[in-house]
């Protein structure tokens, strides 16, 4: 498994654990919405969860989301991470338009989750979502909130047929 510690930019998903590894990342996270920068964590400050079959999912420290956020009243609960609170987030151009339910946090994680409290995660869409200058891409399907660079590698769950993969 690559680690945000060393120098292989290869993330192959099939070696990531379960239960989920959270750790640190070196990578830039930036987020656009219509032009605007919405969100700019630099290398050293995200955090990223990874999961067996998952593609990196990004949290950042609420300081560098640079809009406000509204909780909505979603709630999900995550068997390692535990309960989420979802946001919504008007557009920076239009007060009619708003995505509500596509960001969200742990406010009381789980004992091996403690240091992503607080922090901030992203649906890649409908913004876009940057990882060290490189535009990511979803993760297949919408129930998984994972964020696809070209580093990343094999089966990814979210498509039909690889929900459950086996090797």
């Amino acid at each position: 498994m690559a680690s945000s510690t060393n120098n292989t930019r290869v993330l192959n998903v099939q070696t990531f654990p379960r239960p989920p590894l959270v750790e640190r990342t070196q990578r830039q996270i930036q987020i656009m919405w219509h032009g605007a920068l919405i969100a700019d964590c630099p290398a050293g400050e995200a955090y990223w969860v990874l999961e067996a079959h998952h593609a990196p999912t990004y949290y950042i420290p609420p300081n560098r989301v640079r809009m406000p956020l509204c909780t909505t009243s979603r709630s999900t609960h995550c068997e390692y991470k535990g309960q989420a609170t979802y946001y919504s987030l008007m557009s920076p151009i239009s007060a009619s338009e708003m995505v509500a339910n596509r960001i969200w946090s742990y406010t009381e994680p789980h004992r091996n989750f403690d240091a992503i409290k607080g922090y901030i995660a992203f649906y890649v869409g409908p913004w876009e979502c940057y990882v060290d200058g490189e535009r990511a891409q979803p993760q297949p399907g919408d129930y998984y909130a994972g964020w696809v660079t070209n580093d990343v590698e094999g089966v990814v769950k979210g498509q039909w047929g690889t929900w459950d993969p086996v090797f």
